[in-house]
């Protein structure tokens, strides 16, 4: 009797999952989901991006998949992306909220908050507040090119000998963002920032990695003592890091006269103290998390391959610098506006970022309402997968899709010019926030190094690998570079 009511419960069960697992009417085609697994076994754990352009090719450029049991949309090509994130915006603004990144986040800051009052009072703030504290001034030129020094004080003790850059780069953006954040700097060797960088490379890797597409795919497993645990320790040890910053910051605040991001977001805590807001202490600790993580991650890998590539197409370095030559002629440093004299040094830049294509997978939406895609059905509440690597590399949009090449960016004349497909902040609504300050400091810290600073391939160190290591941001192999001054120096 025992067996028999177990049998029928499986197969109940079984039931359910099957349904839950079918596609609804006029839904985007996919390969066939299994019960329980969903598609987990068409996509590489460790790497899916060759598995979403291989379903491409076979279901178009609207295609369904299931996490789990959760449906899917992947979105690929510039034609449905716009018409998905741009012209039908807030149908697809939503995040998805039972995700391992959600979970390890506690739902809080702005990046994963679902669409709603709450995070468009906290979008609005936060483009308020960083044009307030000089995005696009001079003031955040001068907080840029002060950081650089500390870079090429690092750099200058190198000469003549190889060095790794990847803590270099990181440390060098996560200081610029923290300035903003909390008026300040870290030295660094110092504690904060050495732990505080390994949290997010770690959780980088990890929230896009195999575990947590398991944990996304299979929740009886979540309470399970695997790898994905070692992401909430980072998540908690990074709130702890915020919590005592923000507490040493309130001592020396004065109210009304704020010095930098935290003190605006305490001074709207006051403002707001009575109409029941959901601005908080609580939220402030996240939201200076994410805007340190997406202000640090995503420029430090962009540089990173930036200078990977100019190595080793060392005829790109050199005409750079002949631009650069050219244009600063005379003056003592660089500024944000010299960009509009030098096409090539822009083209570089822009190619680079194509190239890096960082966000592979933007930060997944979810559809806030049913609604329709490229003349499919979408029901509310459907996952939504941007694969921005489809545009980036988009036959038909790009000269040279598959190879890194400025002429990408560049007319038959020699101007500039960013084609429509060059989205590798995303577009829409849920732009990246700190598109303004990524693109000055990209500019002003390549620039100035390449300025100053011939950059070498080693001679020992084989053939460049291109190839990027996964995670919710790409992030190019370890390499080490060689440097010397320039003889215009």
């Amino acid at each position: 009797m025992f067996t028999s009511v177990i049998l029928l419960w499986l197969c109940v069960v079984f039931i359910i999952l099957q349904l839950k697992s079918r596609r609804p009417k006029n839904f985007p085609p996919g390969p066939t989901a299994l019960p329980i697994l969903g598609n987990i076994l068409h996509l590489s754990l460790e790497n899916p991006l060759k598995d979403f352009e291989r379903l491409k090719k076979s279901y178009g450029n609207v295609y369904s998949l299931f996490i789990g049991s959760k449906r899917a949309v992947v979105i690929n090509g510039l034609k449905a992306m716009k018409e998905a994130i741009v012209t039908k915006a807030t149908d697809f603004a939503g995040r998805p909220q039972d995700l391992f990144i959600n979970d390890t986040t506690d739902r809080k800051g702005v990046i994963l908050a679902d669409y709603g009052s709450s995070w468009r009072d906290h979008r609005r703030f936060a483009l308020m507040t960083l044009r307030n504290f000089g995005l696009g001034k001079d003031s955040m030129e001068e907080r840029i090119h002060g950081e650089i020094q500390y870079t090429i004080n690092t750099l200058e003790k190198s000469i003549g000998k190889a060095l790794s850059p990847q803590l270099m780069f990181h440390n060098a953006a996560s200081n610029i963002i923290c300035q903003v954040l909390f008026g300040t700097r870290f030295e660094y060797d110092d504690e904060f920032i050495k732990v505080i960088v390994q949290c997010f490379t770690e959780n980088a890797k990890i929230a896009n990695g195999p575990w947590a597409m398991l944990y996304d795919s299979l929740p009886m497993i979540r309470k399970f003592p695997l790898p994905f645990t070692k992401a909430f320790k980072n998540a908690e040890t990074c709130q702890n890091l915020a919590k005592c910053l923000l507490t040493e910051h309130k001592k020396t605040r004065v109210p009304g006269e704020p010095r930098d991001f935290v003190d605006c977001y305490l001074d709207e805590m006051d403002k707001r103290a009575d109409d029941g807001s959901s601005f908080s202490e609580e939220q402030l600790t996240m939201y200076t998390l994410d805007l340190h993580f997406a202000g640090t991650d995503t420029t430090s890998n962009t540089l990173l391959t930036g200078f990977l590539y100019l190595m080793t197409y060392p005829h790109i370095q050199e005409r750079c610098q002949q631009e650069i030559d050219q244009v600063l002629e005379g003056k003592d440093r660089a500024s944000f506006d010299d960009r509009h004299h030098m096409p090539y040094m822009q083209a570089v830049i822009h190619e680079v970022q194509r190239i890096a294509n960082t966000v592979p997978l933007s930060v997944f939406h979810c559809t806030t309402k049913d609604t329709e895609l490229m003349g499919y059905s979408i029901p509310r509440g459907t996952m939504i997968i941007p694969n921005l690597t489809s545009v980036l590399n988009e036959e038909g949009q790009w000269k040279f899709p598959h190879e890194f090449n400025p002429e990408n960016f560049l007319t038959d004349q020699g101007e500039f010019v960013k084609p429509e497909a060059f989205m590798p902040f995303s577009a829409g609504p849920r732009m990246c926030l700190g598109e303004g300050l990524a693109r000055m400091e990209l500019f002003l810290i390549m620039v100035t190094l390449l300025r100053k600073f011939e950059f070498i391939w080693p001679e020992d160190a084989g053939e460049p690998d291109y190839t990027p290591v996964f995670g919710a941001t790409l992030t190019p192999k370890p390499y080490r570079m060689k440097i010397q001054l320039r003889a215009t120096q």
